[in-house]
């Protein structure tokens, strides 16, 4: 697929060669914007998340789409070195980092017509952006060693006789966070209590064997037997579960938290109106359903078909995670402590 910067120079070279005025060629280049977008993505997935969005979008109107991959924090960091003349028309990006962009003001409000149709947490006020996809937190764990009572209660990370044989994530990755406001809330004064939740995890430091930091570390560790449970999202048992290891997962008895992924348009975007297309079609019915069969992305959409693997693994919380006691967390508690919170977790519970 040719690059918006090929298409752009391809439209000029040929304005150019038809002897076009100059205002002509700005007409050419808007042409080439509007029949091109450039969407920000996450580097995993890719190939499912064309098949799934990109290519029925493209075919249904005529939009082509380029996607551009990296971590959360280097694309936040392209984005802000633009300094408002972006090369993405979408940010597709995790919550927390949605509302770091907000507060360096990088993002524009975000309305089309399918908002209307997803679940109320996934339009929240706090983001300018809807949620297109959540993610759920609890423990995955071997069925041949533990129950779903025990994995479901934390003290197995307190338990001695689970010594050198639990995960827990670092703070770096969207579980991290998620993990210490639920341990906040089972062990502490609630979500945002950074003392109760660290002194706890400081406790469970010595049984824990890694701190991990990519989803294939601690998928390994259970699959090698390393490990006979680790907190963890949801998505990381799915294919597990279906090929058959004796492995699940379960959320926890308290303390249960999601995150959500979120569709922005940075302020600046070249193709905002086909962003605000290619959005519109992410929120649909038919969309979500294809990213959940394709990838396992939970989706927002009420109406959006929930595959039977994933069914398998989070129940009924993979289509109503807030009946199913879920909670998103409020960026404006996280946003400016974040720093704070990071080296504070290495130094006293990582580091133990």
């Amino acid at each position: 697929m040719p690059t918006r910067r090929a298409v752009l120079a391809a439209a000029l070279t040929v304005l150019a060669a038809a002897g076009c005025s100059g205002s002509g060629s700005g007409s050419g280049e808007q042409a080439a914007d509007q029949n091109t977008l450039v969407v920000s993505t996450f580097p995993f997935g890719v190939k499912e998340f064309e098949q799934a969005v990109v290519a029925p979008f493209t075919k249904q109107t005529g939009i082509k789409v380029e996607l551009d991959t990296g971590s959360n924090a280097d694309r936040l960091s392209k984005l802000k070195l633009a300094k408002g003349e972006p090369e993405s028309d979408v940010v597709l990006i995790s919550d927390y980092f949605a509302a770091l962009g907000q507060k360096d003001g990088l993002f524009q409000k975000v309305d089309v017509p399918n908002i209307k149709q997803l679940a109320p947490f996934a339009t929240e006020g706090a983001y300018e952006g809807p949620a297109y996809t959540h993610q759920l937190n609890g423990i995955i764990y071997n069925t041949g060693k533990l129950s779903q009572a025990q994995a479901a209660d934390w003290a197995l990370f307190a338990n001695a006789a689970n010594k050198g044989k639990v995960a827990l994530p670092d703070i770096s990755v969207t579980a991290g966070q998620l993990m210490i406001s639920g341990v906040g809330e089972a062990y502490g004064k609630g979500p945002y209590d950074i003392d109760g939740s660290l002194k706890t995890l400081a406790g469970w430091a010595p049984n824990v064997l890694q701190f991990y930091t990519s989803s294939t570390e601690v998928t390994n560790l259970l699959t090698q037997g390393e490990i006979v449970a680790a907190d963890a999202l949801s998505g990381f048992a799915t294919k597990l579960v279906t090929s058959g290891e004796p492995i699940a997962w379960t959320a926890p008895a308290k303390g249960r938290y999601m995150a959500t992924n979120r569709a922005m348009i940075p302020k600046g975007a070249r193709n905002q109106q086909g962003a605000a297309k290619f959005i519109d079609y992410m929120l649909s019915a038919e969309a979500q359903s294809a990213m959940a069969k394709a990838a396992g992305d939970l989706p927002t959409n009420p109406k959006a078909e929930v595959p039977a693997d994933i069914a398998k693994v989070t129940g009924e919380a993979a289509k109503d995670p807030v009946a199913a006691g879920f909670k998103t967390l409020d960026p404006a508690q996280l946003v400016d402590t974040r720093a704070a919170w990071v080296d504070r977790f290495a130094r006293e519970v990582a580091g133990k």
